[in-house]
Protein backbone atom coordinates (compact mmCIF):
# COMPACT_ATOMS: atom_id res chain seq x y z
CA UNK A 1 0.00 0.00 0.00
CA UNK A 2 1.34 3.43 -0.93
CA UNK A 3 1.34 6.02 1.81
CA UNK A 4 0.21 9.42 0.51
CA UNK A 5 2.70 11.16 2.77
CA UNK A 6 6.13 11.80 1.27
CA UNK A 7 9.08 12.18 3.61
CA UNK A 8 11.79 14.64 2.62
CA UNK A 9 15.32 14.45 4.05
CA UNK A 10 18.08 17.03 3.50
CA UNK A 11 21.82 16.52 3.44
CA UNK A 12 24.14 19.52 3.60
CA UNK A 13 27.33 18.37 1.86
CA UNK A 14 29.30 21.58 2.28
CA UNK A 15 26.96 24.39 1.32
CA UNK A 16 27.06 28.08 2.22
CA UNK A 17 23.54 27.53 3.64
CA UNK A 18 21.89 29.80 1.05
CA UNK A 19 19.96 26.83 -0.39
CA UNK A 20 19.12 25.60 3.10
CA UNK A 21 17.61 28.96 4.05
CA UNK A 22 15.53 29.03 0.86
CA UNK A 23 14.38 25.45 1.48
CA UNK A 24 13.29 26.43 4.96
CA UNK A 25 11.37 29.41 3.55
CA UNK A 26 9.74 27.14 0.97
CA UNK A 27 8.57 24.76 3.69
CA UNK A 28 7.43 27.31 6.27
CA UNK A 29 5.75 29.98 4.14
CA UNK A 30 2.26 28.72 3.18
CA UNK A 31 2.05 30.72 -0.05
CA UNK A 32 4.63 28.45 -1.73
CA UNK A 33 2.37 25.40 -1.28
CA UNK A 34 4.80 22.86 0.19
CA UNK A 35 2.03 21.54 2.45
CA UNK A 36 -0.19 20.82 -0.57
CA UNK A 37 2.37 18.27 -1.78
CA UNK A 38 1.65 16.06 1.27
CA UNK A 39 5.32 16.26 2.17
CA UNK A 40 6.78 16.22 5.62
CA UNK A 41 10.34 16.86 6.64
CA UNK A 42 12.05 13.92 8.33
CA UNK A 43 15.26 13.80 10.33
CA UNK A 44 15.73 10.09 9.62
CA UNK A 45 17.21 8.98 6.28
CA UNK A 46 15.62 5.52 6.56
CA UNK A 47 12.16 7.16 6.38
CA UNK A 48 12.98 9.35 3.38
CA UNK A 49 11.31 9.07 0.01
CA UNK A 50 13.02 12.17 -1.33
CA UNK A 51 16.52 13.30 -0.39
CA UNK A 52 17.68 16.84 -1.12
CA UNK A 53 21.42 17.44 -1.29
CA UNK A 54 22.88 20.95 -1.00
CA UNK A 55 26.52 21.95 -1.25
CA UNK A 56 29.53 21.28 -3.45
CA UNK A 57 30.39 17.86 -1.90
CA UNK A 58 33.53 18.65 0.02
CA UNK A 59 36.25 16.12 0.82
CA UNK A 60 35.26 16.34 4.47
CA UNK A 61 31.52 15.80 3.83
CA UNK A 62 31.88 13.01 1.24
CA UNK A 63 32.14 10.07 3.75
CA UNK A 64 29.06 11.33 5.63
CA UNK A 65 27.17 11.78 2.33
CA UNK A 66 28.04 8.28 1.11
CA UNK A 67 27.15 6.66 4.45
CA UNK A 68 23.84 8.52 4.59
CA UNK A 69 22.95 7.63 0.99
CA UNK A 70 23.41 3.95 1.88
CA UNK A 71 20.86 4.32 4.69
CA UNK A 72 18.15 5.56 2.32
CA UNK A 73 15.48 3.19 1.00
CA UNK A 74 15.98 1.75 -2.50
CA UNK A 75 12.88 3.52 -3.77
CA UNK A 76 14.00 7.12 -3.40
CA UNK A 77 14.30 10.26 -5.45
CA UNK A 78 17.54 12.21 -5.24
CA UNK A 79 17.38 15.97 -5.71
CA UNK A 80 20.45 18.16 -6.26
CA UNK A 81 19.48 21.60 -5.00
CA UNK A 82 21.51 24.62 -6.03
CA UNK A 83 24.27 24.94 -8.57
CA UNK A 84 26.90 23.53 -6.18
CA UNK A 85 25.78 19.87 -6.11
CA UNK A 86 24.91 20.06 -9.82
CA UNK A 87 28.28 21.36 -11.07
CA UNK A 88 30.46 22.14 -8.05
CA UNK A 89 29.54 25.80 -8.37
CA UNK A 90 32.18 28.47 -7.97
CA UNK A 91 34.20 26.01 -5.88
CA UNK A 92 34.42 23.28 -8.56
CA UNK A 93 38.15 23.69 -9.23
CA UNK A 94 39.11 23.68 -5.55
CA UNK A 95 41.31 20.91 -4.18
CA UNK A 96 38.67 20.15 -1.53
CA UNK A 97 35.68 19.58 -3.84
CA UNK A 98 34.67 16.01 -4.70
CA UNK A 99 31.42 16.86 -6.53
CA UNK A 100 29.28 17.11 -8.49
CA UNK A 101 26.74 14.86 -6.81
CA UNK A 102 26.09 12.69 -9.86
CA UNK A 103 29.57 11.16 -9.41
CA UNK A 104 28.22 9.32 -6.34
CA UNK A 105 24.53 8.72 -6.96
CA UNK A 106 21.96 8.88 -9.73
CA UNK A 107 20.39 12.34 -9.51
CA UNK A 108 16.71 12.38 -10.47
CA UNK A 109 15.93 16.12 -10.24
CA UNK A 110 18.15 19.20 -10.47
CA UNK A 111 16.93 22.44 -8.91
CA UNK A 112 19.24 25.10 -10.32
CA UNK A 113 19.99 28.46 -8.77
CA UNK A 114 22.36 30.13 -6.39
CA UNK A 115 20.27 29.88 -4.36
CA UNK A 116 17.07 28.73 -6.09
CA UNK A 117 13.92 30.69 -5.31
CA UNK A 118 11.24 29.10 -3.13
CA UNK A 119 8.96 28.72 -6.16
CA UNK A 120 11.73 26.95 -8.09
CA UNK A 121 12.28 24.67 -5.10
CA UNK A 122 8.58 23.80 -4.88
CA UNK A 123 8.46 23.19 -8.66
CA UNK A 124 11.42 20.81 -8.30
CA UNK A 125 9.74 19.06 -5.38
CA UNK A 126 6.58 18.63 -7.46
CA UNK A 127 8.71 16.80 -10.05
CA UNK A 128 10.40 14.76 -7.33
CA UNK A 129 7.05 13.75 -5.81
CA UNK A 130 5.72 12.68 -9.20
CA UNK A 131 8.87 10.62 -9.85
CA UNK A 132 8.63 8.92 -6.47
CA UNK A 133 4.99 8.02 -7.08
CA UNK A 134 5.99 6.55 -10.46
CA UNK A 135 8.76 4.51 -8.83
CA UNK A 136 6.54 2.97 -6.17
CA UNK A 137 3.65 2.24 -8.52
CA UNK A 138 5.84 0.55 -11.16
Amino acid sequence: MIDNNINVYRINAGSCNGCDVELLASILVPKFGFDTLHCTYTNTPEEANIVIVTGSITTRSKPFLEATLKRLPDEKVVVAMGICPITGGVFRDSYSIEGPLDRFVNVDVNIAGCPPSPQTIVDGLIKACALWKEKVSA
